[in-house]
């Protein structure tokens, strides 16, 4: 099978192929993009108006999600008891004494996993892309936040980011789009008991939209991001970047193709890649320039699959990098009821941020920083059934009553930390399980270091702080990374550097050998950031690789 007319392939539709995709299709480049999952209808397929709405998550179809397997993590230490996970209604959630995987949450689709994110639409702190020459730790990004900064600028434009005027280092060189949502009402209790703490409490940066933006609709506060937005008014890559890049008449999106591996050839150069298409049929496919952009697990998992004399420990591994320096979503929870009803099912998810802990030496004895946020939405505490389900016990007029009476009363403040890079977190092939087509599925090696540990430890105790100060009383529940690994945000596993011996690519995401090879997603971050989302810096890194074509 020929590439036909397509100058670039791109090998997933995500953060960064559709950045990419939109990127090249706007120069008029001819862009092919092979999607392994199927495509999703905003307006079919999220039935957010059917009464079983919450009873199920973002919507699975044939295909939509991947498989990756674990290798043992850590026992747990009992000296860390007050980071285990646990509800008041069942308990401890890890009854066992070593941490569990949960879930790595990906996925497969036209969109990627922005078609199931929340939607927030961050830039990098500054001084969180340089790690190493500050802090001894990870590594320095070879591309600094100056550099990166138009192309933030016209991601959140090519998206409809609304933001607040003002997010302190990360400076601009224009202001969002859209101005910021307004705080829901239990943001504002939120952001009250936190300014009595000395914290600045403001609204957060979403891909969704305040107010009407190129023919898509303003948000309407469902408060169900997370299970697709039925309306198109959030910033998913597929109503977005690829909605404009298809529109161009350059761009070709075909789903349903799983690329199997990669075939390296002489010359430096890679000759194609081997798929298997929605029908099940064999192909190969020949890449004049190919873009990998499958994210940090499954991205390492395609370039050692694609081992072969040519590449003999995987393709773009001559540094022995591929797969190492794995970084995961360092998280915490906790909930709380408030006294009030405070409707805090209301509103869009992650309206508010603080960012006062985010800089690397924000945490005082701890190096690398960390962002609270309102968390009700992510915990899924925003409909009848969790309240049940979690919160009120018991039985008949009983029950009924305390539902009618603490219903929409629960607070969450999540939290997100650096993730730092240790030996024994990394990605490899799985020696005995393989994918329908054969080929060995990424295992999962993840590890907390002492460091994470305190870290998320002060991130435990002032989520817990901001909920008193708001006037939360009682906790309900609280859930972490301590003795779960539950990952939506993974980086790390191609590093991007200056030195070929230590880096996977260089600061354009191109492989230091293979002359038609470049990686565009998180799994080139040389560090995670201090807990900021990052499918923005993932759009703008791709834009700038595009910018030099």
């Amino acid at each position: 099978m020929k590439a036909g007319s397509h100058e670039v392939v791109i090998i997933g539709s995500g953060a960064g192929g559709g950045a990419a995709a939109y990127g090249l299709a706007m120069k008029g480049v001819k862009v092919l993009v092979l999607e392994a999952g199927p495509r999703f209808d905003p307006f079919s397929d999220y039935r957010l108006s059917d009464e079983s709405w919450e009873k199920t998550g973002f919507p699975g179809k044939a295909g939509s999600t991947g498989r990756q397997t674990f290798a043992p993590m850590q026992e747990l230490d009992p000296a860390r008891s007050t980071l285990l996970s646990w509800s008041a209604a069942g308990g401890r959630k890890n009854q066992t004494e070593q941490r569990l995987p949960f879930k790595y949450f990906h996925v497969r689709g036209v969109g990627g996993s922005t078609l199931a994110f929340t939607g927030e639409a961050h830039r990098l702190h500054p001084e969180s892309m340089q790690m190493q020459s500050r802090f001894g730790v990870a590594a320095d990004w070879p591309v600094d936040y100056a550099t990166l900064e138009p192309f933030y600028s016209e991601a959140e434009r090519v998206i409809g980011v609304a933001g607040p005027g003002d997010q302190g280092a990360r400076y601009r060189s224009e202001p969002f789009p859209l101005p910021a949502h307004p705080l829901s009402y239990g943001s504002q209790k939120l952001a009250a008991g936190a300014e009595s703490l000395g914290m600045k409490w403001d609204a957060n940066s979403r891909a969704a939209l305040s107010r009407p933006y190129e023919g898509r609709p303003d948000c309407n506060y469902c408060g169900n991001c997370n299970r697709g937005c039925p309306r198109t008014d959030k910033g998913s890559v597929d109503v977005t970047f690829l909605h404009k890049a298809v529109a161009s008449g350059f761009c070709e999106v075909r789903s349903g193709v799983t690329v199997t591996r990669i075939e390296a050839g002489e010359n430096d150069r890679v000759k194609g890649v081997h798929l298997v298409d929605a029908a099940g049929g064999e192909h190969f496919l020949d890449t004049p320039e190919l873009i990998v952009s499958c994210g940090a697990v499954e991205t390492p998992r395609l370039l050692l699959n694609s081992a072969n004399p040519h590449a003999p420990d995987g393709l773009a591994n001559e540094s022995g990098q591929v797969g190492k320096n794995f970084m995961e979503t360092l998280f915490w929870t906790s909930t709380g009821l408030h006294p009030d009803p405070v409707g805090s099912y209301r509103g869009l998810p992650a309206d508010s941020i603080s960012w006062d802990f985010n800089a690397p030496d924000a945490i005082e004895g701890v190096v690398g920083g960390c962002r609270f946020n309102a968390g009700v939405w992510e915990s899924e505490m925003n409909g009848p059934i969790a309240y049940a389900q979690r919160v009120v016990g018991g039985w008949g007029r009983k029950h009924k009553e305390t539902m009618r009476d603490v219903f929409g009363r629960a607070l969450t403040v999540g939290a997100i930390g650096e993730s730092l890079p240790n030996q024994r977190s990394f990605i490899d092939l799985d020696p005995d399980q393989v994918d329908g087509n054969g080929m060995p599925l990424a295992r999962i090696h993840s590890h907390l270091d002492g460091s994470e540990l305190d870290r998320l430890e002060f991130m435990a105790a002032k989520s817990r702080e901001i909920l008193k100060a708001a006037g939360a009383g009682e906790l309900l529940e609280e859930y972490g990374a301590y003795d779960f690994f539950s990952s939506t945000h993974v980086f790390g596993t191609c590093r991007m550097g200056d030195d070929p011996e230590s880096s996977v690519v260089d600061a354009f995401g191109k492989s230091h050998r293979w002359e038609n090879l470049a990686i565009l997603d998180a799994s080139v971050f040389p560090s995670s950031g201090g807990g900021e989302s990052p499918s923005l810096t993932i759009e703008a890194f791709a834009l700038r690789y595009v910018s030099a074509i």
